[in-house]
């Protein structure tokens, strides 16, 4: 039987999600061209059974926004789903080059480190606003994780002379590390504080 190789090129079949929470949202099945066009995704709640590979290509279309203005943006970001599939090969293809290690393993680390546990969230009392400390659903942390990193690379490559592959890469590695240079990790940190201040 032949094996279905992720790019053609990466297996994804060994990668065991430590992350008993995340589990049952990040999909690693075996797929050649991780572009489905969301033919599996019928509600907002079954975008998990897209190849996550294919979930953070979805994510670099639109990096995010600030509130509510569409703020992240920058040249690259277009409705062309072939050149953000191009920028998820190269970088990586720099990931197993830096690290010498599947890049697939080391994006799924990445989120497992990146995802935050808690949020903060603000309830009205007597007229009078508080935050208040609340668990982060799985399926959002894993958003907030790839948010995150997309922002950080994109913040990093725009413009600069930094290629968004190299610094999409970067911001992979480190948040694989655990490194707080990491936009993901930061945000995560910072995020995890304030809900703890706020119990």
């Amino acid at each position: 039987m032949v094996k279905i190789l992720l790019f053609n090129r990466w297996d994804t079949e060994g990668i065991n999600v430590e992350d008993k929470g995340l589990q049952r949202y990040i999909n690693l099945k075996p797929i050649l061209v991780p572009k489905t066009g969301g033919k599996n995704v019928k509600t907002i709640f079954w975008k998990s059974k897209n190849h996550i590979v294919e979930r953070l290509i979805t994510k670099l279309m639109v990096p995010g926004h600030k509130g509510k203005k569409h703020k992240m943006s920058s040249g690259h970001c277009c409705g062309k789903g072939i050149s953000r599939y191009d920028i998820i090969e190269k970088t990586f293809e720099l990931i197993e080059k830096k690290t010498s290690k599947n890049p697939v393993e080391v994006f799924v680390k990445a989120l497992e480190n990146a995802a935050p546990r808690e949020e903060i969230t603000t309830i009205e009392y007597g007229g009078a606003r508080y935050p208040k400390a609340v668990e982060c659903a799985p399926q959002r942390r894993i958003d907030i994780a790839m948010r995150m990193m997309v922002q950080g690379a994109y913040g990093k490559s725009f413009n600069s002379k930094k290629k968004i592959e190299v610094a999409l890469a970067d911001e992979i590695i480190k948040a694989y590390n655990l490194d707080t240079d990491s936009n993901a990790i930061a945000k995560k940190l910072e995020l995890e504080r304030q809900a703890d201040a706020s119990r």
